[in-house]
């Protein structure tokens, strides 16, 4: 678990990737490698899912790949069969975080309140999504959660976008999520992958230790 920890600290940012089209996703997920996005997350409601990351696996070797929107304790253990390198959950279930630790296959369950946050710790987690943060005050949320909770790696999503991104690793959390505000509907419509790569690209230098 040390091991994603540091993947997160060196590599802060997670593409979220959710389409009813396996083609597109695979292309949206190669648009932000290319821009330097080294964690890759496909829903597993994605058209496809299972095969889409068996593929971007192999082609995309420099990237952890894994997925979220696990639901069930069913689909985490197909999730764990085929090699999904993390999982997130939007919930918090105890047999769903054990199941991945006996696995050793990093485990982040949703959670929103400061109770539900140390329960999903407690119980397990190996870092918890914080969502949606939208609801709760976005940057300035996480930022209060540091006094008492700042042993608990935070992934704030739901909420993150391309300029207030550095706002949530300035106020501590680990790394942020980011979904349709990295693929914007234009650009998906219009097959842009170079913008998209672009913006990618744009993201991880502002989110860069050196800036």
């Amino acid at each position: 678990m040390d091991s994603w920890l540091k993947t997160l600290e060196k590599n802060p940012i997670i593409a979220v990737i959710r389409t009813s089209k396996m083609e597109l996703a695979q292309q949206m997920a190669k648009a932000v490698a290319a821009g330097g996005i080294r964690i890759i997350e496909i829903t597993w409601n994605t058209d496809r899912a299972i095969e889409l990351i068996t593929l971007l696996r192999s082609e995309l070797p420099n990237c952890t790949i894994g997925t979220g929107t696990l639901l069930t304790l069913e689909d985490l253990q197909k999730a764990v069969k085929i090699g999904c390198e993390f999982l997130f959950t939007p919930h918090t279930n105890y047999a769903m975080i054990q199941t991945a630790k006996i696995a050793g296959v990093p485990i982040i369950p949703g959670a929103l309140s400061p109770t539900e946050i140390v329960t999903a710790w407690q119980t397990g987690a190996t870092c918890v999504k914080v969502y949606p943060i939208s609801a709760v005050g976005y940057a300035n949320y996480i930022k209060s959660l540091q006094g008492p909770l700042g042993n608990i790696p935070l992934i704030p999503t739901g909420g993150v976008t391309l300029e207030n991104a550095k706002e949530f690793i300035d106020a501590g959390a680990i790394a942020v999520g980011l979904s349709g505000k990295l693929f914007p509907k234009n650009l998906i419509i219009t097959e842009d992958w170079e913008a998209i790569a672009q913006q990618a690209k744009l993201l991880v230098k502002q989110l860069s230790k050196n800036n």
